[in-house]
């Protein structure tokens, strides 16, 4: 080996050490930490899925459309925020889609931005039956990803009547569905209070068919 000329011992030393780290970062390293993973954070680790009446009907960690064929919002669900994850030119794809993250890029001053925040308010305020001056940023505008789950509380609150009405339900009870599910701020000063969409409308399924409504 040492009568091996210098550069040649230098590409098997380097060789071995490709190898070592090979094995350790690309095969023990991964396993461990899906070992780690699926004891530790079963759920996270698989997505965060969220189950009712024994089916998967989404993840708590992406947005969901909840419209009709038509992509019209259905009255009687909490609706996300608008979603730029869409696949350009694809009918029947109404945001929300997890393969297609994106936002818009456009500034607060573009006037392509601008005509679809006023399109997105009137659309809401006819909808929602509140004027234009009640409907808070995020019911307006995208995410970065277009992926959000979650809305503002002050976003619910503006469809707390639309759904109630919809779903025979009484005002108070509905609202007090949204606290229920109305998370703070992590850690007590990071990030605002939000409320998962998927979640709510689950319960508001659940509330729903205890009452017959």
């Amino acid at each position: 080996m040492n009568r091996l000329p210098v550069i040649v011992r230098q590409h098997i030393a380097g060789f071995r050490i490709l190898l070592v780290f090979t094995v350790v970062c690309g095969f023990i390293y991964p396993l461990v930490m899906l070992g780690v993973s699926q004891l530790a954070f079963h759920n996270q680790a698989n997505g965060s899925l969220v189950s009712y009446n024994g089916h998967v009907v989404g993840s708590s960690l992406l947005c969901q459309e909840f419209v009709d064929a038509k992509g019209n919002p259905l009255p009687q669900y909490f609706q996300p925020r608008p979603s730029d994850a869409v696949v350009s030119g694809e009918k029947n794809d109404y945001g929300c889609d997890p393969l297609y993250s994106a936002a818009s890029n456009l500034g607060p001053n573009n006037s392509t931005e601008i005509a679809d925040i006023k399109a997105e308010q009137k659309a809401i305020s006819a909808f929602d039956h509140v004027p234009v001056s009640e409907i808070p940023a995020d019911a307006v505008t995208a995410s970065g990803s277009g992926l959000d789950p979650d809305i503002s509380p002050a976003n619910a609150a503006i469809q707390v009547d639309r759904v109630a009405a919809a779903r025979h339900l009484p005002v108070a009870e509905v609202r007090a569905l949204v606290a229920k599910f109305t998370q703070g701020r992590v850690l007590g000063f990071l990030g605002e209070p939000r409320v998962d969409v998927l979640t709510l409308n689950i319960a508001l399924d659940q509330l729903s068919a205890k009452s017959g409504s």
